[in-house]
């Protein structure tokens, strides 16, 4: 632990949910999924699929609306206990679905949901002299340049002027906070690479804390380059403790051999990311790879399947033999074998298998297919770990919403944090907390 420093514990609560390149409608409610009654203190959440994975959106432009409409729904859960109004914007699909209308930028939409500048919260926090004075610190440092199929977010030194004009985002059907002063929690950082989506929340007294906010994407789709698969990496310091968020899509497919197609996105996604350089603090030791990160969290459809015939499996299924079902998981099997996430933890899973549903439907798609080579068979593609000391994992739960062919899901960490000496926060029921047996019972949510 460094000098000077205490340990404070924060709740964490992170999903992963592949929505199946279906647009919320604003109905949906998000409630039960973000678990909202709950201590959280942060809030880190990853969509796969938020647009449909065709040639359009993959190779021309990247629609925004969607990765807005979540934000709104996230918004409303998070913040609804405070009396928040919202601008009620206008649906116009006339324009929306013209050549001549310009959909507003992702950039554009978080700015609204945002308490604190993003160039603020890149700024650096080494010392506490920097981090009680950073807002009015002036002084920035720039990027070093990425290449290959490495991209730093687009927004992640460029200026917060507005982009679009407002009637632009007017035109969207997307609510936005008329005023965040109210707002309980506040959004921290959001960005879009095709159909993957990532965003982190924080309660709004703890974002004065956050520095070094630096976001970068990897390709690993169509010939290894194209964004319809690959990650997106969140780095930041929050008081004296770095963390790192990936949020993933890998190789999809359940032919043998295809779980190492996914190894391979691991690999080079672990290889490949390296977040700029922005402190120029004597000394510093910002993290500019994954692994040097103090705390990493690791979510998305990682695709692995198992490794079992649909008719064995769904015998299994039955029997609600999960031990069994998951001696076959593929994740485990490379895990176990050292060739792929080693030194990476996960906690058990005592839920059944997350994909693939018919829309609508708690029914398992294959079974109401005959034809075997369009046959899913179930796997818990969607999964959550992490690598570095200081996290506890309290729950680890799939939702049971029917809005797509894949169950979120959730977990909740107690994660330590090296804090300044002097420092005060609320004091959490998370804080040296004893864990209750109904946080670990691994219960399931229906929503």
């Amino acid at each position: 632990m460094t000098s000077g420093c205490n340990v404070q514990s924060f709740r964490v609560f992170v999903a992963t949910w592949n929505v199946g390149g279906k647009t919320p409608h604003s109905g949906l409610n998000l409630d039960d999924f973000l678990q909202v009654d709950g201590q959280s203190d942060i809030y880190i959440l990853g969509f796969q699929e938020i647009v449909p994975l065709n040639a359009g959106n993959v190779l021309v432009i990247e629609d925004n609306e969607p990765a807005g409409r979540w934000l709104t729904l996230i918004n409303k859960s998070l913040n609804k206990s405070h009396s928040v109004s919202s601008r009620r914007i206008r649906s116009a699909p006339s324009f929306s679905n013209s050549l001549f209308f310009q959909k507003p930028s992702l950039k554009k939409i978080s700015k609204n949901f945002r308490t604190e500048s993003k160039r603020r919260l890149k700024m650096c926090n080494c010392t506490p002299e920097l981090e009680l004075e950073r807002k009015y610190n002036k002084e920035f440092c720039f990027p070093c340049q990425q290449s290959n199929n490495v991209t730093v977010s687009e927004d992640d030194f460029s200026s917060e002027e507005d982009e679009d004009g407002p009637s632009n985002l007017e035109m969207t059907g997307i609510s936005t906070p008329s005023s965040t002063t109210q707002m309980k929690f506040s959004l921290v950082a959001s960005k879009q690479m095709v159909g993957i989506f990532v965003t982190v929340w924080m309660r709004k007294e703890l974002v004065q804390h956050v520095g070094h906010l630096r976001i970068t994407s990897i390709s690993r789709g169509i010939m290894g380059y194209l964004g319809n698969k690959g990650c997106i990496s969140v780095s930041m310091s929050f008081h004296r403790t770095s963390f790192c968020f990936v949020c993933s899509h890998l190789a999809s497919g359940e032919k043998e051999g295809d779980e190492l197609r996914r190894n391979l996105d691991v690999i080079e996604i672990l290889k490949n990311t390296q977040f700029p350089k922005i402190c120029r603090t004597p000394g510093s030791s910002v993290p500019e790879k994954i692994l040097d990160h103090d705390r990493v969290i690791w979510l998305g459809d990682l695709n692995y399947r198992i490794a079992l015939s649909y008719l064995d499996t769904r015998k299994l299924l039955e029997q609600n033999d999960w031990d069994a079902l998951f001696d076959k998981d593929q994740l485990k099997i490379e895990k176990d074998a050292g060739r792929v996430f080693k030194g990476w933890q996960e906690g058990k899973i005592y839920f059944a298998p997350t994909y693939k549903y018919s829309y609508n439907s708690d029914t398992y798609a294959g079974d109401c297919i005959k034809t075997k080579n369009k046959r899913r068979t179930p796997a818990w593609c969607d999964r959550i770990l992490w690598h570095g000391t200081g996290i506890q994992q309290l729950s680890y739960i799939r939702g049971e919403s029917r809005f797509s062919d894949h169950r979120p899901v959730c977990a909740m960490f107690s994660v330590d944090v090296e804090v300044n000496e002097g420092s005060s926060r609320r004091k959490l029921s998370g804080s040296n907390m004893k864990v209750g047996i109904e946080e670990l019972w691994p219960l399931t949510s229906r929503w």
